[in-house]
């Protein structure tokens, strides 16, 4: 559940997180506040599913849901922070056709590697719609969590910006850094870096 600090999000985009396993015991890994933010996000933990309404739980037509893109993109010059790419990385001329009727986003969790390899197990996220989400400033984690890439976000970040543009409401986003922003400050003050949660107490 949310904690009292958080406003919950009623978003009309479904969230889907799929994590890697090795992702779900991070102390500081933000899929689970993340959809406990969220009236309909869900997390789903595994390497690989036949398809999209095997992952969603429910059936669910690929052409009406979108993925956080994890490639090479060219996204210079783009004025929204979440941009809508063809399958060889360039933008859609008409980014708001492209997100028109979107019912659903797919954002892959854990490092860099796992998430590649969250993507290469499931060739069926290549008929989703593609998307990058293009940051406006740098991750919250600062030096709590090392990242591949310098312009790497956490999922909740990516998420949040990506339904910020999408709700149209950029309240959406502040609303999701809430809870984010108290784990952060309760780490820092009890001096904990991102490691691997003990499964023993793990509640």
């Amino acid at each position: 559940m949310p904690s009292a600090m958080s406003q919950t999000v009623d978003n009309k985009v479904s969230i889907l997180v799929l994590q890697h396993p090795q992702e779900q015991d991070r102390v500081l890994g933000t899929a689970r506040l993340l959809c406990d933010s969220l009236t309909n996000g869900r997390v789903v933990i595994g390497l690989s599913w036949r398809n999209l309404a095997h992952a969603l739980g429910e059936a669910a037509e690929p052409r009406d849901w979108g993925v956080l893109y994890l490639g090479s993109t060219q996204t210079k010059g783009q004025t929204t922070p979440l941009v809508a790419i063809d399958g060889k990385g360039q933008p859609l001329p008409d980014q708001e056709a492209a997100r028109a009727g979107l019912k659903g986003l797919i954002a892959l969790d854990g490092n860099w590697a796992q998430a590649k390899a969250l993507w290469w197990r499931n060739a069926w996220l290549t008929k989703l719609r593609r998307f990058v989400v293009v940051p406006d400033r740098p991750s919250l984690y600062g030096d709590l969590r090392r990242e591949a890439r310098p312009d790497a976000v956490s999922t909740l970040e990516a998420v949040a910006l990506s339904l910020q543009v999408l709700e149209g409401d950029a309240a959406v986003r502040e609303k999701l850094l809430v809870p984010f922003r108290a784990l952060l400050a309760k780490a820092r003050r009890e001096g904990v870096r991102d490691s691997k949660r003990d499964r023993r107490v793990r509640r």
